[in-house]
């Protein structure tokens, strides 16, 4: 198991804002073990939800942690399957962001660069900027590009890491609101790279007779990933831009796992009644679709046509942090066929940055779900979580949003 430490020795001071009462809620059953994908992975005791609860309950006695400590730490999907699956309710993703955030603030954990590259996401005119160079570089082709420059390692490495990511648009049409029943949060790197899936969740929301209101550049980013990376500070900015970006009662809807886990999470990262409120509002759209899917036309049936069987994908955020995984099934069996997974909804190791920050192990987390999705016999995957898409796709399968594919079966506007 590998993972980027920021230590500056091997053992220094680190102090976690945990209390002794929430470390002490985890009784060691081991019930996790089973739906956490490092231990499944790498069959290492410190990198199960029990054994890093108890690495952190070491720290917070001792005042002071070692580099295999965070390296069990950053290892962590935080895809909180753990948290299903313990019958003593423990919060480990809290736990989880409590230590990342420590060893951001106290450590050199985070480093530079990847702090910049963070801070871009709620730069919506400079993310925007930067995806079309990336664009361009792309389709330059930047390993040559690379060549020409020179043989430095540095460039060839830049170039590696460009040409990994997914091809990104040059230019993407606007989307235009029709009205105010609810608001489609669009977010930053979704927006930037896959704006047609707004566009797709624009169209089934308005087949159901609603008007869709969109947000200003106030809400382009809403800190998922900054908390997730233990930027705590920067995470709690970008909540309450979109709080007072997104005024008013109407449901605020989601059509990024992720991102509706984040903003649903937004009175225990504020801590204040308003965000309470606020994350009162906020819906995964499958969740409000599924409660007016009767108002969305019917099929459209041929004679001898069969409906498209289609496996769906889990984003842990939304079967384990908003569980409302099932309101996919509602709206996407209205039209497709659904093909259940038999591995338990176990993660699929795309984790946000995860998969770029862990390559290897993300890969091997991945082998597991591709083989659950082929045994399926489904030519189709779904999947509502904008990295699990991207993640999957590397691996050769043909993935979609579930919104997507609705779309297609939708008469034209």
């Amino acid at each position: 198991m590998s993972a980027q430490s920021g230590a500056a020795s091997d053992t220094f001071a680190l102090r976690l804002e945990i209390d002794d009462d929430t470390l002490a809620s985890c009784v060691g059953c081991g019930m996790c073990l089973p739906h956490c994908p490092t231990y499944r992975v790498t069959g290492e005791e410190s990198a199960s939800p029990r054994g890093r609860i108890a690495m952190m309950r070491d720290v917070t006695e001792l005042g002071t942690a070692d580099d295999a400590f965070v390296e069990f730490m950053d290892a962590c999907i935080q895809c909180r399957g753990c948290e299903t699956a313990c019958p003593a309710g423990v919060n480990y993703g809290e736990m989880m962001e409590a230590t990342r955030e420590a060893l951001a603030t106290q450590t050199s954990y985070q480093p530079t660069i990847r702090r910049a590259a963070y801070r871009i996401l709620g730069m919506p005119r400079l993310l925007s900027a930067s995806s079309r160079l990336l664009a361009l570089a792309q389709r330059l082709g930047v390993l040559r590009l690379a060549g020409w420059l020179g043989r430095r390692r540095s460039l060839r490495s830049l170039a590696g890491a460009v040409e990994a990511l997914p091809t990104v648009p040059l230019r993407q049409r606007p989307l235009k609101a029709s009205g105010d029943d609810v608001w489609l949060f669009t977010g930053c790197v979704m927006d930037a790279w896959m704006r047609d899936t707004h566009r797709a969740a624009q169209q089934v929301i308005e087949a159901t007779g609603a008007g869709v209101a969109l947000p200003p550049l106030g809400a382009a980013c809403c800190g998922a990933l900054h908390v997730h990376a233990g930027l705590g500070a920067q995470a709690r900015r970008l909540a309450q831009r979109v709080i007072a970006a997104l005024p008013g009662e109407a449901p605020i809807l989601v059509d990024s796992a992720g991102c509706g886990a984040a903003m649903k999470e937004y009175g225990h990262l504020l801590g204040t009644v308003e965000a309470e409120q606020f994350a009162a509002r906020v819906l995964d759209i499958h969740e409000w679709l599924a409660a007016r899917v009767d108002d969305l036309p019917q099929r459209p049936t041929q004679a001898g046509s069969e409906a498209l069987r289609v496996a769906v994908q889990d984003p842990c955020h939304l079967r384990h942090v908003q569980q409302a995984h099932l309101s996919v099934r509602t709206v996407l069996g209205r039209y497709t066929e659904i093909a259940e997974l038999d591995d338990d909804g176990l993660c699929c190791g795309a984790g946000g940055a995860y998969a770029q920050q862990h390559p290897e192990i993300a890969a091997a987390v991945r082998d597991r779900k591709v083989a659950a999705i082929e045994r399926t016999g489904a030519g189709v995957v779904a999947s509502a979580n904008p990295g699990c898409m991207l993640h999957l796709r590397a691996a050769g399968l043909t993935v979609r949003h579930p919104i997507e594919i609705v779309a297609e079966y939708l008469p034209p506007s």
